[in-house]
């Protein structure tokens, strides 16, 4: 599996991308929207999981950018700001239906990424 994390707070970013590689998955990370999408451009990825509040472009948008590359990759949603209502309800708009509240559980990151690939939503 190969895993995008974008996230303008590079030590999580990088940090989660580390964790995960321990784990035995391929993960890169980037900071910016900009940066994420040369990245998908270069590499084939089965999942991103992208912050909801990144510069210059929300993470939701960057999901349509990054599907028009990519049609077949998976998405989680990571967010720090606002309740997981506000979240879902602008979520799915975009089709999101994973998401995770900061700061993120490595050990929940793999739950979530596990339900993406089996088709399950598990609501809270």
């Amino acid at each position: 599996m190969r895993v995008l994390l974008v996230d303008d707070e590079m030590e999580l970013a990088s940090t989660l991308a580390e964790r995960l590689s321990m784990r035995g998955i391929d993960a890169d990370w980037a900071a910016s929207a900009e940066a994420a999408l040369e990245l998908v451009r270069k590499n084939p990825y089965d999942l991103a999981v992208l912050d909801v509040k990144i510069p210059k472009m929300s993470g939701i948008h960057l999901k349509k950018e990054i599907e028009a590359i990519q049609p077949s990759m998976r998405f989680i949603f990571m967010t720090g700001h606002g309740s997981e209502k506000d979240f879902q309800e602008g979520a799915a708009e975009a089709g999101a239906g994973y998401y995770l509240v900061k700061p993120v559980k490595i050990e929940v990151l793999m739950e979530k990424m596990n339900e993406a690939f089996q088709g399950e939503r598990r609501e809270p």
